[in-house]
């Protein structure tokens, strides 16, 4: 089999601009470069700038979508990874129409995957290998921050000529709230009508079969993306729509270890699918995703326990990561800074200690807490990316936090202000809310357990003691200086203990000390019942919702985050001044 090939070479963009830009008039010492192209809602231009660099000059042929593609380089300008080409500049649109609004970034040379296929056929293994790789590496980063790409295409690959592999088409990895209603990859209009005259980006879309009709972009449908690609260019088509048969039918030749993991993350039901994408990459490079506790031939023999919980820990996982350092350590296990070596970042990667994995129902708990942690993708929770164990060693991988927690924070810094915490109390009830319109409840909320990520956003870790609502969900849960007064007398918890946690954090942030103390939990809990938290420093509407949150009374606090946060909004907006009132009211207030 070998892929179709176009009867006539695509054709390069005439050297006349597209109507939308014709008319713009270029920095002094700059000159238009002699290559354009469209994508979606995008056009492409070449650009050459005073220092000779060919940059791209991304436009919106809709003015319409300006502020989407504000949104999409305001991302790429925060984004640093080497498949990813970041953003130099933006220019604003000009009242009198001189040029803008665009963005200036790299301008990649080469060619797309896409056009590779129809130019050469079949790919050969080596490069499969080198785009799953590649992809898989950037699309990993991209799913650090939250976001999914859902746009990739044979299109959306390019490969430099000495091999170097870009992703591109970033306006759709932003968040949803910015891309306009009703705009979807390869949509109907996506390109103006006289796209035609130009070169243009047009290679199917692999649509993931849970979107149906509709575009539901996430990790996993990323996964089935990128390996929908890499089936056509083993195969020489996409993967059906029905039924996909297995590589190794339509490609006798392709090694096993690649067939299957291509087979899986092509998967019809997305929980069929690797846990993440750098369970994908080390299931290729090393030939199963899981490994057991076999000494394969050629290997070193584990250590003794007398040599060590770290040693132990470098002989089970250094196939996959260095150890750097320990980051922390609690009763159940060990948090650590490891490099992770297939896809070249650094992670944060938590042990369970070496007489707790021989417990199997510990283990089966620790497996627990990572896949509820991974059920709930949302920007303000610390993504998992993989799990294993070898041995009597079971570890997890997740991002790694480069600020520390906010109690790492409060003891660097002291405490801190309502204006900068603000935006971040928000995200973190609006992740808690995700948590619990899935039935988890978290139940360990605590300062050290919301950690801030390189962007200084909050974000919710350690589901160690999470529950699923429904569940037995008594008996003494969490820390007792920021825990519910059910927690403490072991009662029926729901979300509305969550709730009290995090008011308890916020008092924390904002002073540096617990609301009630942090010592024996009777003591706390007295005062807790006495209602004895001291609220006088806070604004009268801060005031006002702390307390609600923390009354002893789960009946009386907020029913849930989503709850919480919307009057959390409400009180921010009375600080600032902004809250509506009727116009009467406003005539008074002049």
């Amino acid at each position: 089999m070998t892929a179709p090939r176009p009867e006539t070479p695509q054709p390069r963009s005439p050297r006349r601009l597209p109507i939308h830009i014709e008319g713009w008039q270029l920095p002094p010492g700059w000159k238009w470069g002699e290559d354009g192209l469209y994508g979606d809602y995008r056009h492409y231009q070449e650009v050459v700038d005073v220092l000779g660099r060919s940059l791209a000059m991304v436009t919106v042929p809709n003015t319409a979508h300006s502020a989407w593609l504000f949104a999409e380089a305001r991302q790429l300008a925060q984004r640093s990874h080497p498949s990813i080409p970041t953003t130099y500049h933006y220019w604003m649109a000009q009242g009198d129409g001189r040029r803008g609004p665009c963005y200036l970034r790299r301008w990649v040379t080469g060619e797309t995957v896409s056009a590779r296929l129809h130019r050469l056929g079949l790919a050969d293994i080596p490069f499969v290998l080198q785009v799953i790789r590649g992809g898989c590496s950037t699309l990993a980063y991209l799913h650090d921050t939250g976001l999914a790409h859902g746009g990739l295409s044979a299109d959306a690959l390019w490969m430099t000529p000495t091999g170097r592999l870009w992703v591109l088409e970033w306006q759709w990895a932003i968040e949803q709230g910015a891309i306009p209603s009703g705009a979807r990859p390869g949509a109907a209009g996506a390109r103006p009508p006289n796209a035609d005259e130009f070169r243009a980006l047009t290679s199917p879309r692999p649509r993931p079969p849970e979107w149906g009709e509709s575009w539901k972009p996430s990790p996993l449908s990323d996964q089935w993306q990128i390996a929908a690609i890499c089936f056509s260019a083993l195969t020489g088509e996409l993967p059906p729509r029905d039924e996909i048969p297995p590589v190794k039918l339509v490609r006798p030749e392709c090694p096993d270890v690649l067939a299957k993991a291509v087979d899986r993350a092509l998967s019809r039901d997305p929980a069929d699918r690797f846990p993440s994408l750098g369970a994908l990459m080390r299931s290729v490079d090393r030939g199963d995703s899981l490994r057991t506790g076999l000494v394969m031939r050629g290997e070193a023999p584990a250590p003794s326990a007398d040599e060590g919980e770290e040693a132990r820990l470098r002989w089970a996982v250094g196939d996959d990561y260095e150890i750097l350092s320990q980051l922390g350590k609690g009763g159940f296990g060990t948090v650590w800074r490891a490099r992770d070596l297939s896809l070249e970042r650094e992670v944060a990667l938590k042990a369970l200690h070496p007489q707790i994995a021989r417990d199997d129902d510990a283990v089966r708990a620790f497996w627990r807490e990572a896949r509820l942690a991974a059920q709930l993708a949302h920007p303000a929770i610390v993504p998992i990316y993989d799990l294993d164990s070898r041995g009597d060693v079971a570890w997890y991988t997740m991002e790694l936090a480069e600020e520390g927690s906010i109690a790492n924070l409060v003891a660097r810094g002291g405490p801190r202000t309502l204006s900068e915490i603000a935006p971040q109390v928000d995200a973190v009830l609006d992740a808690l809310g995700a948590a619990h319109a899935r039935g988890i409840l978290h139940r360990d909320l605590k300062p050290e357990n919301i950690l801030i990520d390189r962007y200084r956003r909050w974000r919710l870790t350690d589901f160690g003691i999470a529950n699923i609502t429904g569940e037995d969900v008594t008996g003494g849960t969490g820390t007792p200086a920021f825990s519910a007064p059910e927690q403490l007398l072991g009662e029926l918890q729901g979300p509305q203990s969550d709730c009290f946690s995090v008011a308890a954090i916020v008092i924390f942030a904002l002073s540096g000390k617990s609301p009630f103390g942090s010592d024996d939990a009777t003591a706390i809990l007295g005062r807790q019942l006495g209602r004895l938290a001291d609220l006088t420093p806070y604004p009268t509407a801060v005031c006002e919702w702390l307390k609600r949150a923390l009354e002893p009374e789960p009946e009386s606090r907020f029913s849930d985050a989503s709850e919480m946060q919307s009057s959390w909004r409400e009180a921010m907006n009375v600080v600032r001044g902004r809250r509506r009132v009727g116009w009467l009211g406003r005539v008074f207030a002049r």
